[in-house]
């Protein structure tokens, strides 16, 4: 960690959760108010809203969003995308991934203080019920040392209460987006013994949000989500995030409002900002991976500022570079490398979407044979083919041989081939040329795959021939 000032230096080879000894620190953060925190609340109910409707949401008759792990079976915004297709898949997660980078860099972790689901639902969720019930982190502290009587048990166990209802309600909605809206429905509405697996899954899920959200809490962006990790190695000074202005703070002096002292900075210590984060540490000692960009500390600050009658954003979004220098570069060389590398990944994943066919087919020549030399000069080969329907839809097709006139193919078993959604076809055909139309001993063939009169693929086989002889 980089300490931007000569005063009071401190330098931390522990994590603020942790205590010289190795045991946990619980964390009261002081219920958080203020304009920053406003803006907050709205974002979160309206990503939680967007989180709950998701599984109800359909787009031509599919789910929003399934990522059915189980059966091999992806849909994002109603396109199916199946195992033959993992490269997009893998394409989109690298785009996500470079995505991410981008916006860290330029951004620093505001991802984790207003989008992330942990975040979310700790601190705007179980926290506020924690708030509701126990009250303000003073009054949490007491009634955790106090000894067990009947208001800390109706406290405590209300509250426990309340953490599991929510849990159960967060596993099924996971759920939902990994076996569909249409099974969870289907398992909680039967015996247990019915649907073991389904039921197992949600009691699964349900113990671990629960012990996440009510035990756990920012121990999993402290010591669990590598995010936290990675942003050391992707901010740069240039990077905004929530920071303290040394310059302007330092050195810091306690005073009362109407008390002035030129020498002092505007940092009165009243430490408010180290009491309302909600992952333990002093802002004003640089940025740490604990700062999940929260903004609860600007929050208290600004508060204290107008109180003793000083500007706001002592603590404010803003980057090393701009509080040092003064002056801010958000489109640096960076940020323009990786944003030339997301532009080209997305152009590429549009491209490979678009051109995307609705059948998959794989066409080879049977294993150890070369050609059939039939009567009237006419060459056979044989291969085994592979159809896969990759839309939701029963499809009816067949294969026909695009750049020879005088070719034939003959399917094994019968020339039209039914599909239903997803099902996969594996046969052989013949393709016949006569011996005077093959240009040499290996010919590209290019053959179309129709349903109905609609071409709906194309590809290539190799046909073999015999060698031509000079006249």
């Amino acid at each position: 960690m980089e300490n931007h000032y000569e005063f009071e230096e401190e330098y931390r080879d522990t994590i603020a959760t942790v205590d010289e000894s190795g045991k946990r620190v619980w964390i009261y953060p002081k219920k958080p108010k203020g304009t920053y925190h406003n803006y907050r609340i709205l974002v979160t109910v309206i990503l939680l809203s967007l989180l709950f409707s998701g599984p109800f949401i359909t787009i031509g008759g599919q789910p929003l969003l399934l990522l059915n792990v189980f059966e091999r079976k992806f849909i994002v915004f109603g396109q199916a995308f199946w195992p033959q297709d993992f490269f997009l898949l893998a394409i989109l997660l690298v785009t996500f991934f470079v995505f991410i980078i981008l916006f860290t860099v330029a951004f620093g972790r505001i991802w984790c203080g207003w989008a992330c689901p942990q975040t979310l639902f700790m601190e705007m969720v179980f926290r506020k019920i924690e708030y509701w019930i126990e009250g303000d982190a003073n009054k949490q502290r007491k009634l955790n040392q106090a000894p067990w009587n009947l208001e800390k048990i109706i406290k405590k166990g209300s509250k426990q209460l309340i953490f599991l209802l929510i849990s159960i309600l967060i596993s099924h909605t996971v759920m939902a987006y990994l076996i569909g809206i249409d099974q969870v429905i289907e398992t909680v509405s039967q015996p247990p013994s019915h649907n073991i697996e389904g039921f197992a899954g949600l009691v699964v899920f349900t113990g671990i949000f629960y012990g996440v959200f009510a035990y756990f809490r920012e121990q999993a962006c402290v010591a669990v989500c590598p995010y936290g990790r990675l942003q050391s190695v992707l901010l740069v000074k240039d990077s905004i995030a929530v920071m303290y202005d040394w310059v302007r703070g330092e050195p810091r002096e306690k005073i009362k409002k109407g008390e002035t002292n030129e020498d002092a900075g505007d940092c009165i210590d009243c430490k408010l900002c180290v009491h309302a984060c909600p992952t333990g540490i002093d802002i004003r000692q640089g940025t740490q991976l604990e700062c999940v960009n929260c903004t609860a500390c600007m929050d208290a600050c600004d508060d204290v500022m107008n109180k003793v009658g000083r500007e706001e954003g002592l603590i404010r979004y803003s980057s090393h570079t701009a509080i040092e220098t003064g002056k801010s570069k958000l489109f640096t060389p960076r940020v323009a490398g990786y944003s030339v590398i997301l532009v080209a990944l997305m152009g590429f994943l549009s491209f490979m979407l678009i051109s995307r066919s609705d059948v998959d087919v794989t066409a080879l020549k049977v294993p150890g044979t070369l050609y059939e030399k039939l009567d009237n000069d006419i060459i056979s080969n044989l291969y085994n083919i592979q159809f896969v329907n990759k839309t939701f839809d029963p499809m009816t097709l067949h294969v026909k041989i695009l750049d020879y006139e005088n070719a034939t193919i003959e399917q094994v078993g019968g020339d039209r081939i039914e599909l239903q959604s997803n099902e996969k076809y594996s046969g052989t055909f013949f393709i016949k040329i006569p011996k005077e139309d093959l240009p040499g001993t290996k010919t590209k063939i290019e053959l179309g795959i129709f349903a109905g009169e609609k071409l709906v693929s194309n590809f290539k086989v190799n046909f073999l021939g015999p060698v031509k002889l000079k006249k």
